[in-house]
């Protein structure tokens, strides 16, 4: 070899390396397992949930120079992991806690993910989380809101959505302000499921009225996935409660909302805590015999141009459907999972459950309505916060409450069908 062909040896061998490297980057994908109800009385919400987290990794995978407000947005990949793309691995919970826990374990054991997203209902997030700390791996759920989730002194969980002491302050002032302007809210009626959910946050809600003087609560407690309905409406009849708020899953709030005008019951208000009243599925179904009940949310759409509208829009295209609070929790959650990742700067789960931990997001770095995203030595997000959304006009929620927010002025007494 010449001593003239021996930098340009050199040369080429540095830029074969650097090539491989760079291909070896663009090559290496982070796995994410997520745990969704895609078959049961819920898969609807999984398949939903399913197209928002596919909208969510293009956005990081892709550059989205529109979005650049967002973290990882604006580049294409994980710049901290060398351009890495994320990769979702979905395990369907079959909406068992004891399918959800196989789930999790097969996710760490066989697929290797780096994290878990998950699971939609509070009593399958509660056994599936149990195996994520048992192996250490990062667990997140963006929308499970049981209390009991962050009580258990587990290291590896993480909580971005408000939950239900956050609801009992946001329900007190909005029956508070309702109140204030005419309508009736002495006495309300919990109509809760016996799944860990509906148990836990109507427990949850009792407590806190009570603790600021609202002691006319009463409890309507049925079954998950009931095929008869008719007992719960009629004891409301009979109760005849100024408030009713449903803590129903969707196939339940479907049934109870077509048993109500069966037996011809209107409340003077019905107020629903999210769950199966966001499911697009529920307004497409029920809609029109529901007209004027009142929702809690976090997620509005946003003016034309914003990170929520654009990001509206692709979740219309992909799946067909509007962008509704559900959806944009489960998004909003995946997004603060793999901004961690991404400052982690390793797929090494404690660096991963450190990042998380340091985690200090602002509002304009969000796309749902959080103050900010915070973990607090329990994991909970303590910035999370929500309003008060009304189905008004036909088949669309619009934000009525608080007034700073309001689209439109709220609608009283609740109009049904």
């Amino acid at each position: 070899m010449t001593l003239k062909l021996a930098p340009r040896l050199l040369c080429a061998a540095a830029m074969a390396v650097m090539l491989a490297g760079r291909a070896q980057a663009e090559d290496k994908v982070v796995k994410i397992g997520v745990i969704l109800p895609m078959s049961g009385s819920t898969a609807s919400i999984g398949a939903h949930a399913k197209a928002a987290l596919e909208v969510a990794s293009d956005i990081i995978n892709n550059a989205h120079p529109e979005l650049d407000k967002l973290p990882l947005a604006k580049n294409a990949g994980l710049a901290g992991l060398g351009g890495a793309k994320v990769q979702i691995v979905i395990a369907d919970n079959q909406g068992s806690p004891a399918t959800g826990q196989n789930q999790a374990l097969r996710l760490i054991t066989e697929e290797k993910v780096v994290a878990i997203l998950g699971a939609y209902q509070s009593g399958i997030t509660l056994t599936s989380s149990a195996i994520a700390e048992k192996y250490g791996i990062p667990y997140l759920t963006p929308e499970s809101v049981a209390a009991n989730l962050t009580e258990r002194g587990f290291k590896w969980f993480f909580r971005t959505t408000p939950i239900a002491p956050d609801f009992v302050r946001i329900y007190d002032e909005f029956l508070t302000d309702m109140k204030a302007a005419g309508a009736k809210t002495d006495t309300v009626a919990l109509v809760h499921d016996n799944t860990e959910y509906g148990t836990s946050v109507a427990s949850t809600i009792t407590t806190g009225f009570k603790e600021k003087g609202r002691t006319g609560v009463i409890d309507v407690a049925y079954a998950v996935n009931a095929t008869d309905l008719q007992a719960q409406v009629l004891q409301l009849k009979e109760k005849k409660p100024d408030v009713v708020l449903m803590i129903s899953y969707t196939s339940d709030a479907i049934l109870f909302a077509k048993t109500m005008q069966s037996l011809d019951y209107k409340p003077p208000m019905l107020l629903a805590d999210d769950s199966g009243y966001s499911d697009p599925s529920f307004i497409k179904a029920v809609g029109k015999l529901s007209q004027g009940v009142f929702n809690r949310s976090s997620w509005a759409v946003g003016s034309a141009g914003s990170p929520s509208a654009v990001i509206a829009d692709m979740y219309k295209k992909k799946s067909g459907e509007e962008m509704e609070d559900t959806v944009g929790r489960e998004m909003q959650g995946f997004f603060v999972l793999v901004d961690a990742i991404d400052r982690a700067g390793s797929t090494d789960p404690a660096k991963i459950q450190a990042a998380l931990k340091a985690t200090d997001l602002k509002p304009e770095q969000l796309i749902m309505g959080y103050k900010g995203v915070k973990f607090d030595e329990k994991g909970q997000n303590v910035l999370a916060s929500a309003y008060i959304i009304q189905l008004q006009d036909g088949e669309n929620y619009v934000s009525v409450w608080p007034k700073g927010n309001a689209e439109k002025a709220p609608v009283m007494p609740y109009k049904g069908w």
